[in-house]
């Protein structure tokens, strides 16, 4: 089952998306969501398009597995523009009342720690991570399906702030390294195996260890390139997939393809 998609308008967004996407005259389409399906519906999927930072953020985390009250969040660039970067963490430890400070003043821009990113870039955002993505990227994130975002710094743009809730939970230190890693553009790789789901790509074929993990559940195939099919059904680059199996998923050569699953937190 292909799942419908809802396009998001945002002032960060484009007039002209990549192929197979279109912006509609007049707008620009910062986000590309994929409706969860019921049995999936703990996870969300979406494309994001950016021509201007978006603001500097935090997701609070989840406070038990049935409220899914908080949001961890993943990224796998897909282009990035010469200079492009995600500023995630910050460069040495920050309290939350020189945090409060510097999203008044406007220095908390300047305190992120910017990551140059190229196609291939990866990267795990665990809840309490302050982050922004920044203009000229594209990218597939990968998310638990809340809502729930903290505005600390928005460049002077007239939307709400969240000062009070955001510094709350915001964490005011490094990003893990560990987090962080190249993807090449050929071959297997698992992206993320918990807390709260699990996100692998595959090439050609998915390899036992992988059908093993996945098997048991419906979970989610995005198709990174043509020859991809579910339940013998082509799904194309820019759609995205319900299987109830692993083995529903065939790829046609080399083809590549993002799987996700919701998982149990493992403390």
């Amino acid at each position: 089952m292909k799942l419908a998609t809802r396009t998001v308008g945002k002032i960060w967004g484009r007039d002209r998306l990549p192929p197979p996407f279109t912006a509609p005259d007049g707008e620009r389409i910062g986000e590309i969501w994929f409706e969860p399906p019921p049995a999936l519906d703990r996870l969300l999927v979406k494309y994001i398009f950016t021509s201007e930072k978006l603001s500097i953020q935090v997701h609070p985390p989840v406070t038990s597995p049935a409220a899914l009250d908080g949001k961890e969040e993943c990224w796998l660039v897909l282009d990035a523009e010469p200079g492009a970067m995600l500023g995630i963490g910050f460069a040495g430890p920050l309290a939350p009342e020189a945090m409060r400070a510097a999203a008044l003043d406007g220095s908390l821009e300047r305190l992120l720690v910017w990551h140059p990113v190229r196609p291939g870039d990866y990267f795990y955002i665990p809840a309490g991570t302050v982050h922004a993505i920044g203009g000229g990227v594209s990218l597939i994130e990968v998310q638990l399906n809340c809502d729930v975002t903290y505005r600390l710094y928005d460049y002077g743009r007239p939307r709400a702030l969240h000062l009070d809730a955001g510094i709350a939970v915001a964490q005011g230190t490094r990003y893990d390294p560990a987090l962080h890693r190249f993807v090449s553009p050929v071959g297997a790789a698992t992206l993320a195996d918990g807390p709260w789901f699990r996100l692998d790509r595959v090439e050609g074929a998915v390899p036992p260890i992988c059908a093993a993990r996945y098997a048991g559940a419906p979970l989610l195939a995005i198709p990174l390139s043509a020859g991809v099919t579910v339940a013998g059904d082509a799904v194309t680059v820019g759609e995205c997939a319900l299987a109830a199996e692993p083995a529903a998923i065939d790829l046609a050569g080399g083809a590549l393809c993002l799987l996700a699953q919701p998982c149990e937190r493992r403390d």
